[in-house]
């Protein structure tokens, strides 16, 4: 992205390919949407078989930035609101799947799940974004 602050070293925690300790998310893309699939391991346990709630905003946040880049824009958090549903297992599949609300100058609105495969709806969340890309507010 031409004049762009936002460079990918490949390191993210939740979808950098070059970061071991991370989660290694791959998403697909649709129009405005992101979507991926995370099999959580132990190490990301808050309690024995329950996935840290800091993951699974993680996993919002990061299908809300998915979500951005699949609409062609690179933006950063800028609010995060989390709504947790569920204690999420850590031994089952989880969907995070973002989508893009609106769009008002530099200022982008998003929304995300996490599911399980079976639909069992975990955590839901709202964010605005800021993008990088010179539009005016």
């Amino acid at each position: 992205m031409e004049g762009s602050n936002l460079v990918d070293d490949r390191r993210c925690f939740a979808c950098g390919p070059d970061n071991a300790e991370g989660m290694q998310l791959t998403f697909e893309y649709g129009d405005g949407t992101a979507r991926a699939v995370f099999r959580p391991q132990r190490r990301f346990a808050g309690w024995t078989t329950i996935l840290h709630g800091g993951i699974l905003a993680t996993l919002l946040d990061e299908a809300m930035a998915h979500a951005a880049i699949a609409a062609g824009i690179r933006a950063v958090t800028g609010r995060l609101e989390i709504r947790f549903r569920k204690a999420a297992p850590i031994d089952r599949p989880l969907v995070a799947t973002g989508k893009v609300d609106g769009r008002r100058g530099r200022m982008l609105s998003l929304s995300a799940t996490v599911a399980g495969e079976d639909g069992t709806l975990y955590a839901e969340g709202q964010g605005r974004f800021v993008s990088d890309d010179g539009a005016q507010t």
